[in-house]
């Protein structure tokens, strides 16, 4: 991805905004630190979740225990990506057994990705309740799949991608841009 040739939608003061205004409503519905648990979707996802540990750590006093999860294996479309699917790793070291699960992800946009990570979650235990954090739903929806807490909402044609990119990622600069394919 070529920043460069993209038109920037957000920058890094305003994706900062968008994280605390999700933190502080996964805050209100999930006061008490012990009973919550972040996992993000790698790789955005996981850097984001790390985030909004830190800003609920600010919020709630302690900060909930938060891990990441790698979906490549548990995608319906893995057998057609190009080459090998690189796999990641799943990093979730708590037990997610009766706790509220926070699914952290960078952008919503058909669903299939949140479908396969709520695919693998299950092999991890049963979560009290398992909500949806995304800082971008740029709608699209194939499957019945919606967020519980969103940064913001951005339209897009489906010639056009909604990318979030990071500084954990190489990036010089936080942004939320937008291109063409």
């Amino acid at each position: 991805m070529d920043p460069q040739h993209a038109q920037t939608i957000f920058d890094a003061s305003e994706l900062q905004g968008h994280l605390e205004r999700l933190a502080g409503a996964i805050a209100q519905a999930n006061p008490d630190p012990k009973a919550l648990c972040l996992v993000g979707i790698r790789t955005g996802g996981d850097y984001l979740a790390q985030r909004l540990q830190g800003l609920l750590a600010q919020s709630l006093g302690e900060a909930p225990d938060t891990g990441a999860i790698d979906i490549t294996l548990y995608r319906d479309d893995w057998t057609l990506l190009a080459g090998r699917p690189k796999v990641g790793t799943t990093e979730i070291d708590f037990d997610i057994q009766g706790r509220n699960l926070v699914l952290i992800d960078d952008v919503l946009y058909t669903g299939r990705t949140v479908r396969a990570a709520l695919d693998e979650l299950m092999d991890f235990g049963r979560a009290r309740r398992i909500e949806l954090a995304v800082l971008i739903d740029r709608g699209g929806r194939e499957l019945p799949i919606q967020p519980n807490y969103v940064g913001a909402v951005l339209s897009g044609g489906p010639d056009e991608v909604i990318e979030v990119l990071l500084v954990e990622e190489g990036y010089d600069q936080d942004q939320v841009v937008k291109l063409n394919r």
